[in-house]
């Protein structure tokens, strides 16, 4: 058979087209006709970031370089479909997916090979001045408000579960974006990130009673902000008097947040988890309503959600208060309900959640499991639950590290001991991007 009878498979996940890329192709050509496969939107969320261009046009962008034959859509970030489809002689790969999360991909693909023939090709990935600086520029419009903003309403209709966790600095931020990790042969990663007001008071030291002001929390976002590309949920805590929380929703909006979780509650704000252990004040159902509809009124664009989040649970109203509460919200402008509760077993959220579906099937539901902890994502999603959030693990998990730290350098005065537990400043740093 000779050459350019022989097809060359490779798969891009990119917006942009630069010299690597063009490698790739022109590597490809000395072994045959090359195919190329745009990784499908929903695939490219778990291998690698949100796609700023859909996927039509991203597959009419590849047909564009020279020495492409054809362009085929890759629905998996695994080759089996592929392989199958285009049957390729030879599949061509940057060489930087030998280490990592990504090296999982790698071996599921050899085996592929192994089983349905043909040969993997590995180039030397592209580092040049150029194309650092093109992928500074696609980080760069991923973290532009006009994109950044409206990410939450996209991933909410992509995925089967939209996951969050909490960011409270820009390090944590980059914990959020850059955690990785390959889990039964796929690839997975956080969706957005939770900026938590108990989280964000606590790292200031103070207590979670909206002590710490707006234009405070405000530059932790921009802090988050800065170093990040994902969509940003914020804790509006009860969002105080609806002529300030218009405002809010102004603010958030034009920073590029997704979204603003406002809770139904009133007076000095008290932690949901004390439950009716402290003197809790829930709002009315009219007054919580006209501040949602406030809030609304003042948007500017489309894509920006307010959340409503009932307290009913929390504070043993029952069921049907919830429900009511629920509907009203809706009703009312609300973007997506969040119902909370303190109890360890998860029925009490997952009957509502059947209870809600049952009348409304579109209007997104959010659960915030801490004390439910095991109830799962796919659990959550069997009952309509469309974002979960992890609101305060990594704030929990850093205090007892750093406070033993501390205690140990104590009790010997000197950091030996505490040396083996303790991460390398070298592979922090490599968490920062560099201009």
């Amino acid at each position: 058979m000779s050459k350019t009878c022989k097809k060359v498979y490779t798969c891009f996940c990119t917006d942009i087209i630069h010299d690597g890329h063009l490698n790739i192709i022109k590597e490809a050509q000395k072994y045959g006709e090359v195919i190329v496969g745009a990784l499908g939107d929903k695939a490219s969320i778990r291998y690698n970031k949100f796609p700023t261009i859909p996927i039509e046009d991203r597959v009419k962008l590849y047909r564009t370089i020279p020495g492409v034959s054809q362009v085929v859509v890759q629905e998996d970030m695994h080759y089996d479909d592929i392989i199958t489809l285009v049957q390729p002689d030879y599949v061509i790969h940057g060489d930087n997916w030998k280490t990592g999360p990504e090296s999982t991909i790698r071996e599921h693909l050899l085996e592929l090979l192994r089983v349905h023939g043909g040969e993997l090709i590995e180039v030397p990935y592209t580092y040049n001045e150029k194309v650092k600086k093109m992928d500074a520029v696609m980080r760069e419009k991923l973290a532009m408000p006009e994109y950044r903003r409206k990410r939450l309403r996209q991933l909410i209709h992509m995925c089967p579960v939209v996951k969050a966790i909490e960011a409270h600095s820009g390090l944590t931020g980059l914990i959020a974006e850059k955690t990785v990790v390959e889990n039964n042969g796929k690839l997975d990663q956080f969706d957005a990130m939770w900026v938590s007001s108990l989280c964000d008071s606590t790292a200031k030291g103070k207590p979670d009673i909206e002590l710490v002001d707006m234009t405070s929390r405000f530059r932790t976002i921009d802090d988050i902000m800065e170093v990040t590309t994902k969509p940003i949920i914020f804790d509006g805590d009860t969002g105080g008097l609806a002529e300030h929380f218009v405002y809010t929703v102004r603010s958030l909006e034009r920073m590029g947040v997704s979204a603003v979780i406002i809770e139904d509650k009133t007076g000095l704000k008290k932690n949901s988890l004390f439950g009716t252990e402290v003197q809790q004040t829930q709002d009315t159902i009219e007054n919580f309503s006209a501040k949602i509809a406030a809030g609304k009124a003042a948007q500017l664009t489309d894509d920006f959600m307010i959340i409503a989040r009932i307290e009913s649970l929390i504070l043993e109203r029952g069921m049907q208060d919830a429900l009511e509460r629920a509907a009203a919200f809706v009703k009312a402008g609300a973007d997506g309900i969040m119902i909370h509760s303190r109890k360890k077993d998860p029925e009490e959220i997952l009957s509502f959640c059947d209870a809600f579906r049952k009348k409304d099937a579109k209007t997104p539901l959010v659960v915030v499991p801490t004390s439910f902890n095991t109830v799962t994502e796919e659990e959550l999603a069997a009952h309509g639950v469309n974002i979960v959030i992890y609101a305060n693990q990594l704030t929990r998990s850093a205090f007892p590290a750093m406070q033993q730290t501390a205690v140990d350098i104590l009790k010997n005065h000197r950091a030996k001991e505490v040396d083996d537990r303790l991460m390398a400043i070298k592979d922090i740093i490599t968490l920062i991007d560099e201009i």
